[in-house]
């Protein structure tokens, strides 16, 4: 989520006039899997790579690697329920919905002239696919069924330039926006479902590195077991523990490898962080993550790559695989170019 070139819309630096919606236009229903024509599936290569991943009862299985339709410039990845995944596009803001198990998907969000979609996430207690990006110069967050496609809010967000991922907890929706230093929240009603409420705004201070409004700054965010945030940031490297009440952040140290430069999209398992070419262009940054007396540290583990990553972006945890959708960002021809989801096996 951080190649200026690839990804940065035609956005104001500053709030300008009025905020008007945009509306989505017609979601696509998505057919159940099995009936999914041959123009909009996708099914893996017989050439494609496989890792061995362990599955409940101790076998295993060939994880293989999920293409996705040519010129769709994927972005964000999410999961659930179970082996079900979701993708977003850079090109025309569609959502592509599939098995990563049978890699068989199909449109679950028609496209759209002028949207883009970045981060997205998934609530199992609504059934909700929420999404971050934008449509032309105006910033949203939509909540989307991640069964029907229906749409089930679409938020503008006032004065935002480059929303970009996002993470649900029990009452909100948080949004790190790269190029402005604030997260916005999204009020969440009874069982995670939209509450209809304006979205509100908390600003980063403490000791979090802030940006010029040009190069990208905030972008993974996830959140602790203690009810605070965790960010990394592209432009600054490191880990930012941030209190959600007020925005403070402090730095989280890192010990161990390479510690974290960079990095993307974030995926947390417990304590177990997942930081998207947090190291390296081509890798998955591990770290594990302790609490003591309500700050945190972390330790480099180990770093996650396979010859297939081509610059990913973000990744989505099911079982013991690790899938990483590639953004392939300086690809010659995006509008053309073949895409593909990665698995790295964790364990």
């Amino acid at each position: 989520m951080n190649n200026p070139a690839e990804e940065r819309p035609n956005l104001p630096t500053r709030p300008t006039g009025r905020r008007v919606a945009i509306g989505l236009g017609a979601a696509a229903l998505l057919l159940p899997l099995a009936a999914v024509s041959p123009a909009v599936a996708a099914t893996s290569s017989p050439s494609a790579p496989t890792v061995s991943t362990s599955t409940a009862g101790g076998s295993t299985r060939a994880a293989a690697e999920v293409t996705l339709p040519a010129g769709i410039r994927p972005e964000g990845i999410t999961s659930g329920p179970g082996s079900r995944f979701y993708v977003g596009s850079l090109a025309d803001g569609r959502i592509v919905a599939g098995d990563l198990r049978t890699g068989r998907s199909g449109v679950l969000l028609a496209g759209a002239t002028g949207r883009q979609i970045r981060g997205l996430f998934f609530d199992g207690r609504s059934g909700l696919v929420w999404a971050a990006g934008n449509v032309g110069s105006q910033a949203h967050v939509w909540a989307v069924d991640g069964r029907t496609g229906a749409i089930a809010a679409d938020v503008v967000v006032p004065g935002a330039v480059f929303l970009n991922d996002l993470v649900v907890t029990r009452s909100s929706v948080w949004v790190t926006d790269s190029r402005v230093d604030r997260l916005t929240r999204i009020a969440l009603g009874r069982g995670g479902r939209p509450s209809g409420a304006a979205p509100s705004f908390v600003a980063l201070g403490g000791a979090w590195p802030a940006g010029d409004g040009t190069a990208v700054n905030a972008n993974g965010i996830r959140a602790l077991p203690d009810g605070s945030l965790i960010l990394n940031n592209s432009r600054a490297g490191g880990l930012w523990q941030v209190d959600p009440a007020n925005g403070s952040a402090r730095a989280i140290p890192v010990t161990g490898g390479p510690g974290i430069t960079g990095g993307d999209g974030l995926e947390l398992q417990g304590r177990t962080l997942y930081n998207v070419r947090g190291s390296g262009q081509a890798e998955v940054s591990v770290v594990r993550l302790r609490c003591d007396h309500g700050r945190w540290t972390a330790h480099w583990v180990r770093a996650l790559t396979s010859p297939r990553l081509d610059v990913p972006s973000t990744a989505t945890l099911v079982g013991s695989t690790l899938w990483a959708v590639n953004a392939r960002f300086g690809v010659a021809d995006p509008g053309a170019a073949p895409y593909w989801v990665t698995p790295l096996p964790v364990r």
